[in-house]
């Protein structure tokens, strides 16, 4: 990794994940590749520049990564069908991955989910080597998984499986703060007010991922003290404890509509984040303020829109 001025390349970087992970890296005085597929839609920062075209294409993605120090690939057109998500994350992914690798990239940082854990109602709490969601679980948790596990046969590349919960954060395709509150209004409002609503917001996960793109976690032998040098290593991040009590009733109450209250059995443990703890990572944004800034989103959006 580069002792100053580090060289990132940062896929689906106008999305809500990749332009804050822009901003972290600016931040630490990288130098930022965005890609993008759509000309003009790359933050506007100091050191970031704009690179327009498709990783999956291998010619653009060794042009994209030659003379990088490290690789942070965002993108997962999660709702799309099946097809498109598997073709995009576990047939694309691993494209950009074997390019950076041949062009002699550090790392590669992978935004993973943590929807690839066995959440069922029996489950406890969930860590790193936690049980993995079965083949045939959906297309979201069948595809990440199916990704993760291309990457990691990706030899040779140090690459870190980040794995986020839900993430939040204001922004127009923000799915927690603005879409999924757009379907609670049109009447999406049953969860268990029990059931674990783990989430992390989206300034703590870019600032996470800015630190390992640019080598501020060294890479170590023991997983738990940071990430493994040419092996996959899988991370959680999560923010504190939280409910669907505290996420559902915050935007019917934003809404003023009544939530529906189920009572069927849920998962009620918690994801351990120890593993990005002993990395040196901790939260900034706590319940209280996230949950705030939802509030505020939902309340200013325009109910017809």
């Amino acid at each position: 990794m580069a002792d100053s001025s580090p060289v990132v390349v940062v896929t689906g970087a106008n999305g809500l994940v990749g332009a804050a992970v822009c901003r972290a890296l600016a931040a630490r005085s990288a130098q930022v590749r965005a890609v993008v597929r759509r000309a003009g839609s790359a933050p506007a920062l100091d050191g970031v520049t704009e690179h327009v075209g498709d990783f999956a294409d291998e010619s653009f993605a060794r042009e994209v990564t030659r003379g990088a120090d490290a690789v942070v690939t965002t993108v997962h057109p999660m709702g799309s069908s099946r097809e498109e998500q598997h073709r995009v994350g576990a047939e694309g992914t691993p494209v950009l991955a074997r390019a950076a690798r041949e062009n002699g990239v550090a790392r590669l940082v992978h935004v993973s989910t943590a929807g690839v854990y066995d959440r069922s109602p029996e489950m406890g709490d969930v860590a790193e080597d936690g049980a993995l969601t079965p083949d045939g679980s959906g297309a979201y948790p069948d595809t990440k998984n199916a990704t993760d596990a291309a990457l990691a046969q990706v030899e040779g590349l140090t690459t870190v499986l980040v794995r986020p919960p839900a993430i939040i954060g204001a922004g127009q395709t923000s799915v927690w703060n603005t879409l999924r509150p757009r379907a609670v209004r049109d009447g999406h409002r049953r969860a268990n007010p029990e059931q674990t609503w783990s989430w992390v917001h989206v300034d703590d996960l870019a600032a996470f991922i800015a630190d390992v793109a640019t080598g501020a976690v060294a890479t170590a032998d023991d997983p738990e003290r940071g990430p493994v040098a040419g092996r996959a290593t899988p991370v959680i991040v999560a923010g504190e404890p939280a409910t669907w009590r505290d996420y559902l009733g915050t935007v019917t109450d934003a809404l003023g509509v009544a939530p529906e209250w189920t009572d069927e059995p849920v998962w009620t443990g918690q994801l351990r984040t120890d593993r990005a703890r002993r990395w040196g990572w901790a939260p900034r944004v706590d319940l209280g303020t996230a949950l705030a800034e939802l509030r505020r989103g939902v309340s200013a959006a325009d109910p017809g829109d």
